[in-house]
């Protein structure tokens, strides 16, 4: 699709939904339009033509319309019930290498690759690095999310690419196979409390937080946040009282009380940043941002909600991956600023210390790439990371950065080892404590 048709495509779409109430009837992510998933425009560009004439109180009215009014979510602190840390000092501690949970005995090793292009999740051997299967899944699948109690990988998908359908699709991990599709509205990326009470389904075009039950995907209540466009990543504090999420298009965070389950903060970021995946150091305390327009990593302290670092790193740096004994943070650089990507671009991995904040070592790709998001190994010895823009899968070798690649087309995205160590997952590609 040209760039014409496809803006012309998407302004039709935004005529559509102002003239009938935001599109009240037929809900649909308008957050990245044709033109923008096939690299016509930049990200603002588009941002700013889908969401032209629309104020906080439409993604508001959105919600009440589909959801019903937001009200107190009647569930108890998620404090209160978060499994304290095995080492105090090392939030990690709990998915060094080999540790892994009772309850992942028997699921077999494999690498899952959801395939935006394609609909299918396709399913790697990491021993061979050959694909064995391809499941058939759903429009758009965007993130393959291990389950809180690791007893299920949940296939998320987004509604805004043609044809995109926002429903959840589980995945026995025993066997390999899928389950029947849950309808939800949007389930761009899912993440769960850490006490295991909720799933907390991110719905990015709609601009809230569904706490949903993780087993059912039954809505428990929701967060409007009218403010966070492109709401999209997340982690959670130690001891689980609140939780950092990025607000894509519109530079800045969002801090989620879990305590009262409400929205407690914005913090807008300095200008010229694209925040995307974060993560907690080891302390507890400071939080990574990757940003893909500043090319490196905003540092974030939690409590305080502010900025006190930046750390450059590569070309668009999207995904962010802690090492298994916790002591570096692996940093994929996508290549490109454009959402729309780039073939054989300046991708690569970049590997900060997080005790000195500085960058350690980068790791190339020859004949360039798109390294976008995956996850490490059991052992910590390899880190799997989706080859958006270039239909592979990249397999580096943390002890040397060298890169093997697996073909399998389309554009794969956001990918997952699995089983990993660890006593419980957090959601997204697996990020266990």
């Amino acid at each position: 699709m040209s760039f014409r048709k496809g803006f012309a495509a998407a302004a039709a779409v935004i005529a559509i939904a102002v003239g009938a109430g935001f599109g009240l009837r037929a809900a649909q992510s308008l957050t990245i339009p044709f033109p923008c998933a096939e690299g016509g425009a930049c990200a603002y560009v588009c941002h700013s033509v889908v969401e032209e004439g629309r104020t906080a109180s439409d993604f508001i009215a959105l919600a009440a319309y589909q959801l019903g009014p937001e009200k107190p979510i009647d569930l108890p602190p998620v404090n209160l019930g978060t499994p304290p840390p095995v080492d105090p000092h090392n939030v990690y501690a709990g998915a060094a290498a080999g540790m892994f949970s009772p309850a992942v005995d028997g699921q077999p090793t494999r690498v899952y690759s959801p395939n935006l292009a394609t609909g299918r999740v396709d399913v790697i051997d990491p021993e061979t690095f050959k694909v064995i299967d391809s499941l058939q899944a759903t429009p758009s699948p965007e993130h393959i999310v291990p389950s809180w109690d690791l007893q299920t990988l949940w296939v998320s998908a987004d509604v805004s690419m043609s044809g995109g359908h926002g429903g959840v699709i589980p995945i026995d991990p025993r066997t390999g196979k899928l389950g029947k599709e849950i309808d939800v509205p949007d389930s761009y990326n899912i993440y769960f409390t850490p006490d295991g009470k909720s799933a907390i389904v991110v719905a990015e075009a709609m601009r809230r937080l569904e706490f949903r039950d993780p087993h059912t995907m039954e809505l428990q209540g929701y967060i409007a946040t009218p403010n966070c466009a492109g709401i999209n990543h997340a982690d959670f504090s130690p001891d689980g009282a609140y939780a950092i999420f990025t607000c894509e298009f519109n530079n800045s965070l969002a801090k989620i009380d879990l305590v009262h389950h409400t929205l407690a903060d914005t913090l807008p970021l300095t200008p010229g940043h694209m925040p995307q995946d974060i993560r907690i150091a080891p302390e507890g305390k400071i939080f990574f941002i990757a940003d893909l327009l500043g090319d490196g990593v905003i540092v974030i302290d939690g409590d305080s909600f502010g900025q006190v670092d930046f750390i450059k790193t590569g070309v668009g740096a999207h995904g962010l991956y802690p090492s298994r004994d916790g002591t570096k943070l692996f940093v994929s650089n996508r290549g490109t600023h454009s959402l729309g990507g780039q073939r054989n671009g300046m991708g690569s991995v970049s590997v900060i210390d997080f005790a000195t904040r500085k960058v350690v070592a980068n790791w190339t790709i020859p004949g360039g790439g798109s390294p976008d998001m995956g996850n490490l190994s059991g052992d910590g010895k390899w880190l799997w990371l989706s080859g958006r823009y270039d239909g592979v899968i990249y397999a580096f070798n943390t002890d040397d950065g060298s890169v093997k690649t697996v073909p399998v087309g389309g554009q794969p995205h956001g990918l997952t080892v699995w089983p990993q160590p660890g006593r419980y997952s957090l959601g997204h590609t697996g990020n266990m404590r």
